[in-house]
């Protein structure tokens, strides 16, 4: 790969001059150039290129009994063993005196995560926002605040683009379902009810209430589960789009949207157009070690969880590392992707300190080697063990899981003309060996990181 190349791919813009299909402008269609589409396309996403690692958040009623969020009515299980009947009382419960939305923000903040996607609505239909549309919402709790409108507003004091999550599937409402069977009997919908266009039009509207009542929205985050046709995902996009055109939508409601969404696992390849990931079926989107050029790339982002549940639940103490997940988070960052990490807060509106430990040690290791994350896209080097990489402009980070040594050896066929070589947090300069077939750095014995350590290479031009 030569600069010229390496500058396109960081850019997410083609160097090519070939056209695009037609663009339809009133009554006659013009060629747009790919190169231009690209542009525009990029311009959009920049910050979500950019932000690379965000803060997921499931929080309701569901926390005050620790079970995860929906799927116990929708697939009863004994590890949440509760009726449906119970989990609807659960909003006569709930009252988070504690909560306080700017402290959620600063945490995202300090784990150098650089926006935020909120739970507006679950399958459970249950809304932390005052829809004018339904009784089943937050305003019709002991707390009666808006949630929503509370964690906006702290957003866009501390400047933090917010998403929004919202479920298509809702178990409350009878065009949706019939609501006179338990949940678990139909809670994938009933479309050929003749009550489903009442059910869409239910959406569109409490879609148009989030996108024009709390600000700027960064993303609307859907959930679509199976069947997402149903949903009639094109016409949810214009309402979308007419309201707020900046915003992205993901790929759940049936159409293609800006990001895919694998949930709970990483991609083996670099995801491309064209070839969907499922979100959770395991399809590696390419071969691993495929470079996509621009043209091809697709942006993506996987969501995970901190422990095993995405909503909060007392008696699971599985919790990932920091290490781990900074590790999660460079394998990530080295495919293109971004990286949205969850955290289900109590019944109170804390966040648990095993997740806010965790939190802060991200954070710390972001604060010395952010640099390699920020801004950047999949690195020349796919497919190395114990070694990922990450590029933007002239640089190519290289993230050393397994330390080696005292050298590091790597094929050196297609990468650019490399100047200096240095650890990226201390930016002690490294000496190094470039040859046509591989490229041989010199490295302390032991590593400046646990868990990675970053290197930094600057092209010579």
């Amino acid at each position: 790969m030569n600069r010229r190349q390496l500058l396109a791919i960081a850019s997410g813009i083609s160097f090519a001059k070939v056209a695009s299909p037609q663009r339809s402008t009133g009554s006659k269609a013009t060629p747009v150039p790919l190169a231009q589409s690209l542009a525009d396309d990029a311009h959009r996403t920049a910050w979500y290129r950019e932000a690379k690692f965000g803060m997921f958040i499931h929080w309701g009623p569901y926390s005050v009994a620790s079970v995860e969020a929906s799927w116990p009515i929708m697939r009863p299980s004994k590890q949440f063993a509760i009726t449906e009947q119970e989990y609807r009382a659960l909003p006569s419960r709930f009252n988070p005196v504690r909560f306080d939305p700017d402290s959620w923000v600063a945490l995202a903040r300090t784990a150098g995560q650089r926006y935020m996607v909120f739970t507006t609505k679950h399958h459970d239909g249950f809304c932390m926002f005052d829809s004018a549309f339904t009784t089943y919402k937050i305003s019709n709790t002991p707390y009666k605040n808006d949630i929503v409108k509370q964690l906006s507003e702290a957003c866009q004091r501390q400047k933090m683009p917010l998403g929004f999550y919202y479920s298509p599937p809702d178990m409350n409402h009878p065009g949706f379902r019939d609501t006179s069977k338990l949940a678990a009997e139909n809670w994938n919908g009933e479309p050929t009810r003749d009550t489903w266009p009442t059910y869409l039009s239910y959406m569109e509207m409490q879609l148009r209430e989030l996108l024009t009542r709390y600000g700027d929205v960064a993303l609307i985050w859907f959930d679509g589960l199976y069947n997402q046709r149903k949903f009639d995902g094109y016409r949810m996009q214009r309402a979308i789009l007419e309201q707020q055109p900046n915003t992205l939508i993901n790929n759940r409601i049936g159409i293609p949207g800006d990001f895919e969404t694998p949930e709970q696992f990483l991609p083996a390849g670099i995801p491309v157009k064209g070839n969907y990931l499922d979100f959770d079926h395991k399809d590696p989107g390419t071969k691993p070690g495929y470079l996509p050029t621009p043209e091809e790339f697709r942006l993506w982002e996987t969501c995970m969880t901190i422990n095993g549940t995405w909503a909060y639940n007392k008696n699971d103490r599985d919790f990932k590392t920091a290490g781990q997940l900074v590790r999660t988070l460079v394998e990530v960052a080295s495919r293109g992707g971004n990286f949205l990490l969850n955290v289900g807060p109590g019944p109170d509106g804390t966040i648990q300190p095993e997740f806010t430990e965790c939190l802060q040690a991200i954070g710390k290791w972001l604060d010395r080697n952010g640099e390699s994350i920020y801004g950047t896209t999949y690195g020349p080097l796919q497919g190395l063990g114990g070694v990922r990489t990450t590029a933007r402009g002239r640089d190519v980070f290289l993230h050393v899981f397994d330390w080696p040594g005292e050298s590091l050896e790597l094929p050196g066929q297609g990468l650019p003309k490399f100047r200096s070589a240095s650890l990226l947090a201390t930016n002690q300069p490294l000496t190094f060996d470039q040859l046509d077939s591989r490229l041989i750095i010199k490295l302390p014995a032991q590593p400046q990181d646990s868990d990675v350590t970053v290197i930094r290479l600057r092209a010579a031009y």
